[in-house]
């Protein structure tokens, strides 16, 4: 049986995505209060592995989760799932009137449309899950929480209204991350996900574009947080398509390990939703093999 670590308390969509990777119902989750709770869980040893949020496509990358797997011993993800975000507004059976509504701040911003149309005179606050701010209603602290529907499985409340979006179609991206070990093997369907640092040099960015680009490597995402140094120096994190294994992945990685301060390598895992695949601009894995196939040969003193 494993233990994976989740962003909780109960009640959070963390825990639902973390169910999907529960296999056979051996595995035990576990609640943390925060996202570098759970990774360090992982890195301690206290559990197997940990789920918790990475991106969403509405308020873009989750900050807790990119800066705690800069920091720290390296953690790789092995899986990858995406839910719908739809979220519910928990109330306390007796509540007639909501003057305060919390939620965690991703949450909040995806339903302000609806709250001032609906709740226009209560005032907002952030908690640190949504969950907590369904346990804080259940305490009497706040009047109303914006929760994942799988709330009202855990706390004693009632739903006000469900359903809730300003944006429909909202999805949060999840990843279960491991200590480094055996990767996932190619399923022709996978992301790669980096933190690279570049040298302080006009252009250092480009190049690193460059090198992905001559290999016919596609990105589905690249954003930059700081990196808490100096002012003005960034980390950026990216994910591609493709798998580590693969010959001009690979070979990117190493051309990118060449040119920038740092690359930590984040995972290759297959993708739970399989983004337009880029087609190669340059070559293919087979023109790569070819090519290292052929070095081989004149290091060998074959000829050309």
């Amino acid at each position: 049986m494993s233990r994976i670590a989740y962003f909780g308390p109960q009640g959070t969509f963390t825990e639902q995505a973390a169910l999907g990777f529960v296999h056979g119902g051996r595995d035990e989750l576990v609640p943390f209060a925060t996202v570098p709770q759970a990774l360090a869980a992982v890195r301690e040893g206290a559990t197997e592995a940990a789920c918790v949020p990475v991106e969403n496509s509405v308020e873009g990358a989750v900050p807790a989760t990119m800066d705690a797997l800069a920091e720290g011993d390296p953690l790789v993800a092995v899986a990858e799932t995406v839910l719908a975000v739809r979220f519910s507004v928990l109330v306390r059976p007796d509540t007639d009137v909501v003057r305060t509504v919390a939620s965690h701040p991703h949450a909040l911003a995806q339903v302000r449309h609806w709250l001032a149309e609906h709740l226009p005179e209560a005032s907002v606050v952030s908690t640190t899950s949504t969950a907590a701010a369904a346990l804080a209603v259940q305490r009497g602290e706040f009047d109303a929480a914006v929760s994942a529907p799988v709330a009202i499985n855990h706390y004693p409340l009632r739903e006000l209204a469900t359903g809730v979006a300003d944006v429909a179609g909202a999805k949060t991206r999840f990843l279960l991350l491991r200590r480094p070990g055996p990767l996932p093997e190619p399923t022709g369907a996978d992301r790669t996900s980096l933190l690279v640092t570049t040298a302080d040099r006009v252009g250092a960015l480009s190049e690193l574009l460059v090198e992905l680009a001559l290999r016919g490597i596609s990105l589905t995402r690249i954003e930059s947080r700081p990196t808490k140094g100096r002012l003005g120096e960034y980390r950026f994190y990216i994910d591609l398509l493709g798998h580590v294994a693969e010959p001009r992945v690979g070979d990117a990685l190493a051309a990118l390990h060449r040119h920038c301060r740092q690359v930590r390598f984040l995972g290759s895992y297959p993708q739970a939703e399989p983004a337009v695949s880029g087609v190669p601009v340059a070559a293919s894995n087979e023109d790569f093999i070819a090519a290292a196939d052929w070095v081989a040969a004149v290091r060998e003193g074959a000829g050309a």
